[in-house]
């Protein structure tokens, strides 16, 4: 776990500064300066493209790398000028379907909302930019170089968009300027990343097809199903909201669940080099390895993302009462997926297993079914119960998805995440969140978030290390914490 700790810790840290620009973006910039409108529109313009990036990728961002650590010399580079080339294989044909069915796709998109209309086209830039950016970050990762990607994943567009937002705020140009430079930013982030990929190892493009092309065909096309499956359950409510519903709607979930998905940024931090780790011990065969490697994410993950749950439960309310009212509808929609997210933690690297092993078609056809079940519901509660009833399908299918692969790699690699530790711990969190949930401080309501923040935090911790509950947490706390506390007494 040492190349892994040491990744994770830096990917942990700039997510979560991409997290708070991300937050000051959605909480306070589009909630003051933006009509609820045109905020909805920017959250599903980007749910949109979010959702067409997988076919443009054509899954080549995993399969460089599941494949990658299999060749050696030249052979590695002929792999690698294949996989830049292999989305041109959808990109191009579906350039000319689109222009040619443009009206028609158009008339689809805006159905319900009329101001998308304008601007349907930026979903077609944006996605591809999302694709490209996605393989360079691919490419850097099979070289075990996570951080400046993470960087520019996490963090870039975010500063990016919040100058933006205050430009628009200073009203040096308008909402029609705002959406184009959205699409600019994306564009440029994909360059970026992409000269930073080719740096670390620069292509040497040659017309070569590797001899296992039928494999790597074939694991791309699944993959796509894959990626395709986990995206479309976390995006499809949001792009089904500006379908069905006016599109405000959007921004009210769009503040809900990123106020949620901050429980996932240990996730994407640890994720970004336990996928290349984990493929290395699949391609080589250590099961021992992986086994551990297996539980340890999946403890230390549940620890720290637990924290971040009972902080953003326990101060919701709170929270709230600092945004326009209108906001507080997706007070549901906050419970319900930070519960889903949370969940979703306790896999560890449960998708790198499966999607670096022989067994992820498996859970390829599990998805499909639970994707048309998250659109039916979604189509079901929507109607009746607006943004909360996005919520409810959006859970059901997360949390069912998950436990289905932790159940396929117990029955394939006779392994699963859970420890004595992992029950110890979800007592803690029942504890814990029963009890903070109901009480608040009567004072002003940032003083408030503060003071129960760090009540709830430091028993937090303090039982979670003296449980021992996670190895990794507590060497780092013996480390960092209590080392450089004794060294300055």
């Amino acid at each position: 776990m040492g190349i892994v700790a040491s990744q994770s810790f830096k990917n942990l840290v700039t997510t979560y500064i991409g997290f708070g620009i991300g937050a000051l973006n959605t909480l306070v910039l589009y909630v003051q300066f933006f009509d609820a409108e045109y905020y909805g529109l920017v959250g599903f313009l980007l749910s949109a493209s979010t959702l067409a990036m997988p076919f443009v990728a054509l899954g080549v961002q995993n399969t460089l790398i599941k494949f990658y650590s299999s060749y050696s010399g030249r052979k590695q580079d002929d792999f690698l000028s294949f996989m830049l080339m292999l989305p041109l294989l959808i990109i191009l044909p579906a350039s000319i379907l689109v222009s040619c069915f443009y009206g028609e796709l158009v008339d689809f998109l805006a159905s319900k909302n009329d101001i998308v209309r304008p601007y349907a086209y930026l979903i077609a830039i944006i996605a591809f930019s999302m694709a490209y950016f996605e393989i360079s970050y691919a490419w850097a990762k099979t070289q075990l170089q996570s951080v400046f990607g993470n960087v520019m994943n996490e963090i870039f567009h975010r500063l990016c968009i919040m100058l933006l937002l205050v430009g628009f705020a200073l009203k040096w140009f308008s909402t029609e300027g705002f959406l184009y430079g959205v699409a600019v930013i994306y564009a440029l982030r994909m360059l970026v990343m992409m000269l930073y990929a080719f740096r670390l190892r620069a292509p040497r493009f040659r017309i070569a097809i590797p001899a296992e092309w039928l494999s790597i065909l074939k694991y791309s096309i699944l993959i796509i199903i894959a990626g395709s499956v986990a995206v479309m359950i976390l995006e499809i409510d949001m792009f089904m909201l500006g379908k069905l519903i006016p599109i405000q709607n959007v921004a009210y979930y769009s503040v809900g669940i990123y106020i949620a998905a901050v429980i996932a940024v240990p996730a994407r931090a640890m994720h970004q080099i336990m996928y290349p780790l984990t493929a290395t011990y699949i391609n080589a065969q250590r099961y021992l390895e992986l086994r551990d490697l297996y539980k340890k994410s999946s403890i230390t993950l549940y620890a720290v993302s637990g924290l971040i749950f009972l902080l953003i439960i326990c101060n919701i309310n709170t929270l709230y009462l600092m945004l326009d009212p209108a906001y507080s509808k997706g007070l549901y929609v906050v419970l319900l997926i930070a519960l889903a997210k949370l969940i979703d933690n306790v896999m560890g690297n449960n998708n790198a297993i499966l999607y670096n092993s022989d067994y992820y078609r498996l859970v390829l056809v599990l998805g499909i079914v639970l994707v048309v079940i998250a659109v039916v519901l979604n189509l079901i509660f929507i109607p009746i119960l607006g943004i909360s009833g996005a919520a409810i399908a959006t859970f059901v299918a997360s949390v069912v998805y998950a436990l289905s692969k932790i159940y396929v790699v117990q029955k394939k690699f006779k392994m699963h995440p859970f420890t004595t530790e992992s029950l110890y711990l979800t007592m803690v969190l029942i504890l814990l969140g029963v009890g903070f949930y109901f009480w608040d401080f009567k004072w002003n309501p940032i003083l408030a978030i503060g003071g129960k923040s760090v009540i709830l935090g430091l028993i937090y911790l303090i039982l979670i290390y003296r449980l021992k509950i996670s190895t990794e947490i507590n060497h780092w706390i013996n480390t960092y914490l209590l080392t450089r506390k004794s060294r300055s007494e």
